[in-house]
């Protein structure tokens, strides 16, 4: 499987990345144990986690996926040949939604604890917090990386003018810059990244790891109207999906697939792979099944035509 460079980081990885948020919700540890032991086999050695994964389950308080990952590595004897992506910056515990640097420093704390390692290799901030003045958040993040706890640092749902800020003043004290961006996109949401963010990215030689890759599991095909919406906990995401570019953007995928004998997904998910300037998407699996289609996704050729066609039914 061919790695890819994460930016400048320093740090390869597989063209898919394994989303972690699944663990301690719709799956779990025996089955997560599981399918991280099948995918670290198939080469996706990057996963993808946070410290609020999953607090919006009745009867959970944050960190279930974290406390997995931490059994698995300790089971397994994986973690150094993992890399391992979280984030702290929700509300989560004693902290609110916030980038403050006692939360940032006690979170990472928290979530080492839970993950039972001594470092994280890709540390977001989970969502931008224009309350907190941005020196503050990077001093925190400093601290870590000096302390081998944190090697590198990355914004998730930041816009263009937010990121640009962070960059301009990190420059501007000589404090780490974010490395990494993690913005939603996928056939269906593509105004998020594509336009400004691209742009910045490639100028700044960032990173970038995609979420929602599969719109919640709408580009699967598995809901084909709002009467599916029962099939998945998922159910409550995917009513803004059912539209006409939705319903034109299904019928183009079925055509590929069916030209390539592959799954929906699997070409949603190689379309996404092959977007300028995407590192890699972030993707869950709930069964061996599953995460087989997604191996088989890194494989996919599309032609030309097959993205042209694919590009056309999303605009």
């Amino acid at each position: 499987m061919k790695l890819c460079a994460l930016g400048d980081t320093g740090i390869w990885i597989p063209p898919l990345v394994l989303g972690g948020n699944v663990f301690g919700w719709t799956v779990d540890e025996p089955r997560s144990f599981e399918l991280l032991d099948r995918a670290a086999e198939a080469g996706l050695n990057t996963i993808d986690t946070a410290d609020s994964y999953s607090t919006w389950v009745p009867g959970n308080a944050g960190g279930e996926s974290e406390t997995i990952l931490g059994s698995w590595f300790k089971r397994s004897g994986r973690r150094n040949s993992t890399i391992l992506i979280t984030k702290v910056g929700s509300a989560v515990g004693r902290f609110p939604k916030d980038l403050k640097a006692a939360h940032i420093l006690a979170g990472a704390e928290d979530s080492l604890r839970r993950l039972q390692t001594d470092h994280i290799d890709v540390y977001f901030s989970h969502w931008p917090d224009p309350a907190t003045p941005i020196e503050e958040t990077l001093e925190a993040y400093q601290r870590l990386i000096r302390q081998g706890k944190v090697r590198v640092i990355g914004a998730s749902n930041y816009d263009a003018q937010q990121l640009q800020a962070a960059l301009g003043a990190a420059a501007g004290k000589s404090l780490p810059r974010y490395q990494v961006v993690q913005p939603e996109y996928n056939l269906h949401n593509r105004k998020a990244f594509e336009g400004a963010l691209r742009e910045l990215c490639a100028s700044e030689h960032l990173g970038v790891i995609t979420y929602f890759s599969l719109a919640s599991g709408f580009l699967s095909g598995k809901y084909r109207s709002p009467a599916d919406l029962d099939k998945s906990p998922r159910g409550r995401m995917l009513g803004k999906y059912f539209d006409e570019r939705g319903t034109r953007i299904l019928a183009c995928l079925e055509r590929v697939a069916a030209a390539h004998g592959a799954e929906l997904s699997e070409v949603a998910l190689a379309w996404a792979m092959h977007q300028p300037g995407v590192t890699a998407p972030i993707v869950s699996a709930t069964s061996a099944q599953q995460l087989a289609s997604l191996v088989r996704s890194t494989q996919l050729a599309l032609s030309r035509q097959d993205m042209r066609a694919l590009a056309d039914a999303s605009a």
